[in-house]
């Protein structure tokens, strides 16, 4: 998707031939030796993790930016004695990129997802998103994009132009990734069922309930009571 919009060509290696991907395992080499080696919570083979001295996701991110901002675009190359950006820039290579950097970031950034504008707003992730100029398109069908690090705002696109902005009211004036709300559901998921079980353990132990064979509970003091037979009589003839 983003590499359509960006007019690029996907070329993809060979099979078995492992030498087209020479360069990007370099980078992730250099990554490696020269920055992640580095930062708190490396591990090697033969040492633990310490998890007092983890990162944080937006703690790395900073760190990444820095490392590809400050040292690996502005070090010169040892065979080329040029430094990337500038071997970049005197190239003169014009790549082909969005109308604006805000294009640039919604492509790079944020992902894509069909909806429909209701009434109260648009539903995502069991959130609700609210903005005025949504008024005027009721029932009409629209994109999202959202950022997975930030959802408290979304963008919404109408036949392929930008709308508005639309905000969720619980989440407004906070960063909150679409990782933790997932997080934080699931643990609530959990924790319910545990007070369930506790509950349901109790109830049984209050009226007596034992598990039977099938993995159900029945009350012990029960006494089934098998259903009466019915007997049918033969019709008898005024001949017989």
């Amino acid at each position: 998707m983003v590499c359509a919009d960006l007019k690029v060509q996907l070329i993809f290696s060979n099979v078995g031939k492992p030498r087209g991907r020479g360069k990007i395992e370099r980078f992730f080499n250099t990554v490696n030796q020269k920055l992640l080696c580095r930062l708190p919570g490396y591990i090697t083979k033969n040492h633990l993790i310490e998890t007092k001295s983890l990162l944080t996701l937006t703690q790395f991110e900073i760190q990444l930016k820095n490392f590809l901002l400050k040292y690996y675009h502005k070090k010169p190359h040892s065979i080329t004695k040029e430094s990337p950006v500038d071997r970049w820039s005197h190239n003169g290579f014009l790549p082909q990129l969005p109308e604006s950097l805000e294009k640039l970031d919604l492509l790079l950034l944020t992902v894509a997802k069909p909806r429909k504008i209701h009434q109260d707003g648009i539903y995502f992730q069991s959130l609700r998103y609210l903005d005025p100029v949504l008024a005027a398109y009721v029932g009409e069908s629209i994109v999202i994009r959202y950022d997975p690090r930030d959802v408290a705002e979304i963008r919404v696109f109408y036949q392929n132009k930008f709308l508005c902005r639309a905000i969720c009211q619980e989440l407004a004036g906070e960063v909150i990734s679409l990782k933790d709300i997932i997080h934080a559901r699931n643990q609530r998921k959990k924790e319910l069922k545990e007070v369930i079980a506790k509950r349901r353990s109790l109830v049984d132990q209050l009226l007596g309930v034992q598990p039977t064979a099938s993995g159900e509970s029945s009350p012990s003091n029960i006494v089934k009571q098998e259903a009466p037979v019915k007997i049918t009589k033969l019709k008898l003839y005024e001949n017989d």
